[in-house]
């Protein structure tokens, strides 16, 4: 059901999730995805694990990453909190974001999200923005880092804190809906072809 002023019918999304995440840059994001109609699913080190975020909440993933998961998203949401610092530790997880990036499927991060992003090579070159603690790390991997509420640089969005989450929402929304659109009418060509 889409009831979120966009349609997701049918894309699927994944959230990653380990001990330590920020709990409304997981939820937010997950609750606004399902609401538009997308199915989403949490995505950790392993899979049916619980993940304890800062507070305690709990969150259990449904799979574990894997770079041959790639095929399966149109997109992938990378929550801040301390769980990008464990979550970088994990080189299929690594392999997941960068599979996504390569595939110019949409990649998401938010806050100390773009800790993981250091640790691929989708930096490189890119515009890019985080929580104002991580900037060096995010120039040191090669991006070009901006102070704004919501960084678009072709499949890369990125975002600052939680205060940012509805602009970063409305451009994830809007980057998987064009995704999908663009999806259909290849489809549709094929099919006349």
């Amino acid at each position: 059901m889409c009831d979120a002023g966009v349609c997701l019918c049918g894309r699927k999304v994944a959230v990653l999730v380990a001990d330590l995440y920020q709990e409304v840059e997981v939820w937010y994001p997950y609750y606004r995805l399902r609401e538009a109609g997308a199915a989403v699913e949490l995505v950790g080190p392993e899979a049916k694990k619980e993940y304890r975020s800062k507070y305690g909440y709990p969150a259990v993933s449904d799979r574990a990453a894997a770079p041959a998961l790639a095929a399966r998203y149109d997109a992938v949401i990378i929550p801040g909190g301390f769980a990008p610092d464990v979550l970088r530790r994990y080189p299929a997880v690594n392999g997941f974001v960068q599979a996504m990036g390569d595939r110019g499927k949409v990649v998401a991060a938010i806050c100390h999200g773009g800790w993981v992003l250091c640790s691929t090579k989708l930096l490189r070159g890119r515009r890019a923005t985080s929580f104002s603690a991580i900037k060096d790390d995010m120039t040191n991997a090669g991006a070009a880092w901006r102070d704004a509420e919501v960084v678009i640089d072709g499949n890369l969005i990125t975002s600052r804190t939680p205060d940012d989450l509805p602009a970063f929402m409305r451009a994830v929304l809007a980057a998987v809906a064009a995704r999908g659109a663009g999806k259909r009418s290849r489809q549709a060509e094929q099919r006349k072809g």
